[in-house]
């Protein structure tokens, strides 16, 4: 029969993924138990009432996202909109899963290596033939854009590429050859970037004090959308999935400009 139990899945994902490995803003894993046994995952970006309610009317038995539920220092109060989500989950019987950080770190499934992938970057490897990384839990990658292209021309491409205009700080035609990325809200590490000498900076949202760091160390930045930056990962953990078990595995964008 076409279908995992439950905690195969969740071992399987915890197995491939490592949340161990990280000291995260959320849990990370089986959020919410549904259905001991599932035979359709819808996977998505978060875990919106939207996605949640595409799964249903699809009949899926679980949700698979990179933005959960229960974040660090929300109010825990069981309301509103988070009392309806978890509503549906239950009366549903969904299973919810969550991969926060752990997504993002994943050297081949994860969103960083994924946008790279999407975007065209060269990687730098290290003396073992990894992705050369930097700042907090080494999320940011380091690499290359190939061409030599000019700061104007590579958000015209990242355009292309990701159906979003990407907010771009810096002179128009500054060459842009090495290239530090992490994917989603990641403009506070800005400065392990730096630090390591690229000529540019590619993550999901800006800050205002984004704006002055480019500015003052001539490193160029480039907001790309944290939704549309982390819609790679995902996806691929989702084949992967696929490609594991005899199950249905469908992505759906709910998309969100932010």
């Amino acid at each position: 029969m076409n279908q995992v139990s439950t905690q195969q899945l969740a071992s399987w994902l915890d197995s491939t993924l490592q949340p161990q490995r990280f000291k995260d803003y959320c849990p990370n894993g089986l959020q919410v138990e549904g259905k001991t046994a599932i035979r359709h995952i819808i996977t998505g970006v978060t875990a919106s009432q939207a996605l949640l309610e595409a799964a249903i009317e699809r009949n899926a038995d679980a949700i698979l996202v990179h933005h959960g539920w229960f974040w660090k220092n929300e109010n825990p109060v069981v309301r509103g909109p988070k009392r309806e989500r978890l509503a549906l989950a239950l009366r549903h019987n969904l299973n919810v899963f969550a991969y926060h950080l752990p997504l993002d770190a994943h050297v081949a499934l994860g969103n960083n290596a994924q946008l790279g992938r999407v975007l065209g970057l060269e990687p730098e490897l290290d003396e073992d033939g990894n992705p050369r990384r930097c700042g907090p839990d080494n999320l940011v990658w380091l690499g290359r854009c190939p061409g030599g292209k000019t700061l104007e021309e590579f958000g015209s491409d990242i355009c292309n590429a990701l159906q979003r205009r990407p907010l771009l700080v810096g002179n128009p035609q500054q060459k842009i050859q090495r290239i530090a990325w992490c994917t989603g809200g990641a403009q506070s590490m800005m400065e392990a970037a730096v630090a390591e000498g690229v000529d540019a900076y590619l993550t999901g949202e800006a800050s205002e004090p984004t704006f002055h760091l480019s500015r003052e160390t001539g490193t160029a930045f480039i907001g790309a959308g944290h939704h549309a930056t982390e819609r790679y990962g995902v996806q691929a953990l989702g084949r992967a999935i696929a490609d594991a078990f005899p199950i249905q595995v469908d992505f759906i964008d709910i998309d969100n400009p932010i």
